[in-house]
């Protein structure tokens, strides 16, 4: 994209779509940059939103996690795949009410607290879908049966895409769409759709609550394939910091270039301002 297209593009932001891991922390590490540009938007009147497809959690708890770090969300503010999920079926599947649910105990209550129950480890508690999501407590067994009901032919919703969750640890945290793929190799099925970015209803909510046009809203985030993706269907920014999953080669080989890189949000704070 030109230089003046993007200044352009920039300028006309209204509102940040602040993907969470990667983005503004990084594992169990805030970054310095963090607090700093928080409170620039702010004094900019930029309001924002926080992204996350980690479905391990539920938004209750990722309130309680981001306090802990200082900031202050309202749960407005928030939004996660796992009650994105929860909106989707109550605008597409109003008669799913009996879910099996590959997930957190922390996953399952917030769904419990949307109205729903979760189906046992029997084959004779039949549910009436199945819900794969990031299971950082996966156990043997639930994979299995899982799969057992995916082989029914039981509708099939994964939360998120993502391959690996970003970590500040040294390992790899293989996350919902890797769970999937293993799935998909017992059962031959892939999900019947798959929720979280880039899915556009993760943006479509925040364009009507807070009454934007697509250029008005930028997506900020650390993944190509979710983040960037995302903004790319719905007509938002994009925005690409290199402090989680992307590296500098992988986007000089992307085909769908970001609409703008930066090093970090703190960079981004600075293109903001100097618009201004």
């Amino acid at each position: 994209m030109a230089v003046d297209e993007t200044t352009d593009r920039l300028a006309a932001i209204r509102h940040l779509a602040l993907d969470m891991d990667g983005t503004i922390y990084k594992g169990g590490t805030l970054f310095e940059c963090t607090h700093p540009f928080l409170a620039q938007v702010r004094e900019l009147g930029i309001s924002y939103t926080f992204l996350t497809n980690n479905s391990s959690r539920s938004a209750r708890d990722y309130l309680a996690q981001l306090k802990k770090y200082g900031l202050d969300v309202q749960p407005g503010q928030l939004l996660t795949s796992g009650l994105a999920t929860i909106e989707y079926l109550k605008a597409n599947h109003p008669d799913f009410r009996h879910l099996y649910i590959l997930g957190t105990e922390s996953l399952q209550k917030e769904f419990r607290e949307a109205g729903y129950t979760t189906a046992g480890e029997l084959a004779t508690d039949e549910p009436d879908a199945v819900i794969v999501s990031f299971d950082t407590t996966l156990v043997y067994e639930r994979l299995c049966m899982a799969g057992y009901w995916i082989g029914q032919g039981k509708p099939y919703i994964a939360t998120n895409p993502d391959r690996i969750c970003p970590t500040d640890r040294e390992t790899l945290l293989v996350d919902c769409g890797a769970f999937c793929k293993c799935l998909e190799s017992a059962t031959g099925r892939s999900p019947d759709v798959v929720l979280g970015k880039p899915h556009p209803a993760m943006l479509q909510g925040i364009l009507t609550q807070h009454q934007l046009d697509p250029h008005e809203l930028a997506m900020v985030g650390d993944r190509l394939y979710t983040d960037l993706a995302m903004a790319r269907v719905s007509g938002a920014v994009g925005v690409l910091v290199l402090t989680g999953e992307t590296t500098q080669e992988d986007m000089e080989n992307y085909p769908d270039p970001p609409d703008v890189v930066v090093s970090d949000i703190g960079e981004l704070g600075r293109l903001l301002q100097n618009l201004r």
